[in-house]
């Protein structure tokens, strides 16, 4: 049967609605079940407690059209809900091609931002196919399914109305491979953890002044950031190597980091760091966490001192690209398939050579430049991003804790 022939078919669609309850879909179909009737599509949504269940039904036979629907119409007034029907034919009319998924970040999400997406979405030619809320807290998260337009120019349509709107807005190509992207791999410094490594070393050290002079030169494009870090490093000479345990316990974790971490581990995620700090801290880190990749520079360490410089290749702006490269092809991962997050300019090769590149509370130039950006303090807000709800998250602290 062609589409156009298909088109023509007769159909009812069900609908269903009032308070929910156990059994209600269950009765429904009992009672369709009598007529001898193909289910040609469901839908069932319950929202504060109130259920709207339709189904698009084949046409019954000859001459008991009426018998279903008073049939149904009592079913439903037993069950203290109402019930509607309605003729036409067909099926649900064919997607436009172009599948994204479009999840907004609010702390509120406010009516108004969500009409102005809304009409963003319909001006760049798309069609809002489906809407479902992902977590209701710390943040309010929402999924739209958009069809007819491509990712790319969807994207780039919703990128500029996300500041002004107060909310967070990620645009993906819909598809099994959203759910197969199981490598992330973050920033440390001011994304895994609230605090710069550095900062705390040159704190022991008493050159906190000079090491922000430093970053400053280096914020400035005076110098590049393997030039800094060696400068910097160099005024942690002579310091003991005692210091290191005490800036290990120093370190405070950013908000839902241990609940991000967590959740990607339940669900078969791969989880990696990479930082322009130092292994001394990272290696910490990976153990605590139960990371799988962690890479960062290395503090040298002679005769218990600091010698004020670091071996091994520099962890820079590139390195951190190719150890993302290099993670995923140790993990088994396309490249396609890989998250990266992080804040400094540093980090801006690593999110856009990641499948989807997350900017977390970052810079105004890397929040531009990254595919998408979450300007929350809690870091499993991330989660939602990639479709994961708060109920999954839920349900991973509590296997955890059983």
């Amino acid at each position: 049967m062609t589409a156009a022939q298909t088109s023509e078919v007769p159909t009812l669609l069900v609908k269903i609605f009032g308070k929910d309850r156990p059994g209600i879909t269950a009765g429904l179909f009992d009672t369709l079940a009598a007529y001898s009737v193909d289910v040609v599509d469901i839908e069932q949504v319950v929202t504060r407690g109130r259920l709207v269940l339709c189904a698009l039904v084949s046409q019954p036979p000859a001459g008991v059209e009426g018998d279903l629907r008073a049939t149904v119409h009592s079913w439903a007034e037993s069950m203290k809900m109402q019930a509607e029907i309605i003729s036409g034919h067909g099926d649900n009319r064919p997607r436009g091609l172009g599948r994204s998924l479009v999840t907004v970040l609010g702390h509120p999400l406010t009516a108004e931002s969500t009409a102005a997406i809304a009409a963003r979405i319909a001006k760049a030619g798309g069609n809002i196919d489906r809407i479902f809320r992902l977590a209701k807290y710390p943040v309010t998260a929402v999924e739209f399914a958009v069809s007819g337009v491509e990712t790319a120019p969807l994207r780039t349509a919703l990128a500029s109305d996300a500041g002004a709107l107060g909310v967070d807005i990620a645009v993906v190509s819909a598809g099994l491979h959203r759910r197969a992207q199981r490598l992330v791999v973050m920033d440390v410094d001011s994304t895994l953890i609230q605090d710069e490594v550095i900062e705390l070393f040159a704190a022991h050290a008493g050159c906190e002044d000079k090491v922000a002079e430093v970053t400053a030169a280096a914020m400035r494009g005076e110098l590049d950031f393997e030039q800094s870090l060696h400068a910097r490093v160099a005024l942690l000479a002579g310091l003991d190597a005692s210091v290191v345990e005490k800036v290990r316990n120093e370190i405070r974790l950013t908000p839902g980091a241990r609940t991000l971490i967590r959740t990607l581990k339940r669900l078969g995620y791969q989880v990696g760091v990479v930082s322009g700090g130092f292994t001394q801290v990272t290696d910490d880190l990976k153990d605590r966490l139960g990371l799988d990749f962690a890479q960062a520079n290395t503090l040298e360490i002679v005769d218990g001192k600091l010698t004020g410089r670091v071996t091994g290749e520099v962890v820079d702006r590139a390195g951190k690209a190719r150890l993302l490269r290099r993670f995923a092809a140790e993990a088994g991962v396309p490249l396609v398939q890989t998250v990266a997050i992080g804040d400094g300019a540093n980090d801006l090769d690593m999110l856009n050579a990641a499948g989807l590149g997350v900017a977390f509370n970052a810079k105004p130039v890397v929040r531009e430049a990254a595919h998408t950006a979450v300007n929350f303090p809690f870091l499993d807000t991330v989660l939602y991003l990639l479709g994961i709800t708060r109920e999954e998250v839920e349900a991973a602290d509590t296997h955890d804790e059983s």
